[in-house]
């Protein structure tokens, strides 16, 4: 397959020769970033977006009293930096959870592929309102929900992204976020964290060994966080014709 984005691309439709084509072309350059560099700050002028490679990052939002909101987290295939098209400036900041690569190209180009293979335009459209719909049920999460579902949420979504990476088993993980985080996530603080994740495990919903997580019961910790998989389902039916 070859590049990221069209690897995730391809987990709703199948590919032409050309679309693929099309995508790898935006991964030509690469660069690395050591994990907690701040890839680009909150209005930056800017005209890159960027496709991750390797690793994860997330965008933030510094708020006046110096603390931060982690808006989402970002995984390899993953488009970041698309505040860039609407305002010419960067939104939010792009920091490197982990050591990355990410692949910028300029908004330019973008504008190109959307012209020339438009139903690679309708599908990122598409992810981009699945991708909306996961931000807002962590909002309501946040607003409506006990800090133990919050907790939940977020490892259901995490879980849920990497079964879309590999295939892998997505149920046991990595999980290079510290407390702090996972609070600035969903909103909570780093001592309430701790307690949510021992109380999880407690419950045989999660298993903890250091960094590492296992859902022990993904179902039900599903279904008491009330997570939805935006990204699992999405329509392609309406989608134009590749070209």
């Amino acid at each position: 397959m070859g590049g990221c984005l069209a690897e995730r691309l391809s987990h709703y439709l199948v590919l032409t020769a050309r679309e693929e084509a099309a995508l790898n072309a935006l991964e030509q350059t690469e660069r690395s970033f050591r994990r907690g560099t701040i890839v680009r700050h909150e209005q930056d002028p800017a005209r890159d977006l960027f496709i991750v490679q390797k690793g994860w990052m997330y965008s933030c939002i510094l708020l006046g009293n110096g603390t931060r909101q982690i808006i989402c987290i970002h995984f390899p295939g993953d488009l970041v930096g698309v505040s860039t098209l609407a305002f010419g400036k960067s939104a939010d900041s792009l920091v490197a959870l982990t050591d990355v690569a990410l692949c910028p190209f300029d908004k330019d180009r973008l504008a190109g592929l959307f012209e020339e293979q438009p139903r690679l335009a309708a599908l990122l459209f598409t992810l981009a309102i699945a991708e909306r719909e996961t931000l807002a049920d962590r909002i309501a999460s946040i607003g409506r929900t006990p800090a133990r579902a919050r907790v939940g949420l977020l490892l259901c979504e995490i879980s849920a992204r990497l079964g879309l990476l590999d295939g892998a088993d997505s149920m046991s993980f990595q999980l290079p976020m510290t407390q702090e985080d996972i609070g600035d996530v969903t909103g909570l603080t780093a001592v309430h964290v701790n307690r949510m994740m021992r109380m999880l495990a407690d419950d045989n919903l999660i298993e903890r060994n250091g960094s590492h997580v296992r859902l022990l019961d993904g179902q039900r910790l599903a279904e008491e966080s009330g997570f939805n998989d935006r990204l699992a389902g999405i329509d392609t039916s309406w989608l134009p014709p590749s070209r």
